[in-house]
């Protein structure tokens, strides 16, 4: 019954991806040497996700329209980035964005803070 339940997650997981990519309409548009500052700015930035969750869906579908080249780094079972997640953020939970700033790391937990922050820092 656990393996059938984990069957249908993903298969809803990844049914919801592919509508995100067929429907997620065009990035934002910037010149060049803005969208090179915005590049550079998001160095510091990695969202830890699972490809089939929801939330890291909805999170990863905000990026992509506010043209952010944030490095996604997977959490599946085995992971060497699950083991960096629960030892710095104290848990694994995704979506978590990870947010290096001045030498101090941040743990962003939550779809909806996320998508708030990345809005107010690069929209």
């Amino acid at each position: 019954m656990k393996l059938f339940i984990k069957l249908i997650r993903n298969l809803l997981g990844g049914l919801i991806a592919l509508v995100d990519v067929i429907t997620r309409g065009s990035k934002k548009k910037r010149p060049p040497e803005a969208q090179k500052a915005v590049n550079e700015a998001t160095q510091d930035l990695a969202l830890y996700q699972l490809f089939a969750c929801p939330f890291c869906t909805k999170t990863r579908r905000a990026m992509y329209k506010l043209n952010l080249p944030i490095e996604k780094r997977s959490v599946a079972q085995g992971s060497a980035h699950r083991e960096e997640l629960e030892q710095g953020g104290g848990r694994v939970k995704v979506p978590c964005l990870r947010i290096e700033k001045d030498g101090q790391v941040e743990w962003m937990y939550e779809s909806n803070d996320i998508i708030r922050y990345l809005e107010q820092r690069f929209a």
